[in-house]
C-alpha cells in the first residue's frame, strides 16, 4: 500500500525515534509498503518517521542512480536497516546535492564524509556490519539523519537556508504541486 510522506513542518520528523525488535506488529508488512511508497515517489530512501512512524527503520534502494550505468556499484544496492548506528564516519566532506521527499521542489549542497561503517538488523533480524563509501554511504547518511531527527536543511549554509524559507514555508502549507501522496502540518491530506 502506497502511504502518505509527511511533509517538512510535520512534528514527526522531529519526534525522537523508538527502537524496535523482531516483534513489531506487521513489520514486514511495513517495510513492504515503505518500498511501494518509495518507488511510486522516485525516491532512493525513506525513513519511518516520513511516513509518521517514529522508530528506528529506514530503507534505501539506489539503483535509481545507475540509470546510466555510470555507478555499477549503486545497481544492487537495496537494504533495510533496523535499529542502525553509525560507529564511524571518516574521509574529506565532500558536497553533493541533495533532495528529501519530505521536501519536494528543493535541493542544495550537503557536505558528508565519503566512508561510513554502520552496524543495523536487516528485515530478517541478522545483526550486519557493513562500510559504505560514495553515494551509497550518502543516502544511509540521509536517512540515518532522519531517525536522528535531522533534516538536510539543517546542514546546509544558514544564508541559503534563508534564501528557501519561503519555499519551505510552501512546502509546510500544502503550496506545492507533487505527483505522489504527501500529508501536510498545516492543511488537510492532499494527493
Amino acid at each position: 500500500m502506497i502511504l502518505p510522506i509527511v511533509a517538512y513542518g510535520t512534528s514527526v520528523l522531529r519526534k525522537e525515534t523508538e527502537e524496535i525488535d523482531k516483534d513489531y506488529p506487521d513489520l514486514d508488512l511495513l517495510i513492504e509498503d515503505m518500498f511501494e511508497t518509495m518507488y511510486a515517489a522516485k525516491g532512493v530512501g525513506l525513513a519511518a518517521p516520513q511516513i509518521s512512524r517514529s522508530i528506528r527503520l529506514f530503507i534505501v534502494d539506489t539503483s535509481g542512480f545507475n540509470e546510466d550505468d555510470e555507478h555499477p556499484e549503486l545497481a544492487d544496492f537495496k537494504r533495510t536497516f533496523i535499529n542502525p548506528i553509525i560507529v564511524e564516519e571518516t574521509g574529506k566532506e565532500w558536497k553533493f546535492e541533495e533532495g528529501c521527499l519530505s521536501i519536494p521542489g528543493i535541493r542544495e549542497d550537503v557536505s558528508r564524509q565519503p566512508n561510513i561503517t554502520i552496524e543495523y538488523y536487516n528485515e530478517k533480524f541478522e545483526l550486519i556490519e557493513e562500510k559504505l563509501d560514495g553515494i551509497a554511504a550518502r543516502v544511509v547518511q540521509h536517512e540515518y539523519d532522519h531517525i536522528e531527527t535531522i533534516l538536510f536543511t539543517d546542514k546546509i549554509n544558514p544564508l541559503k537556508k534563508r534564501l528557501i524559507k519561503g519555499k519551505l514555508n510552501d512546502i509546510a502549507r500544502g503550496n506545492i504541486k507533487v505527483n505522489y501522496r504527501m500529508k501536510f502540518p498545516l492543511i488537510k491530506a492532499k494527493h
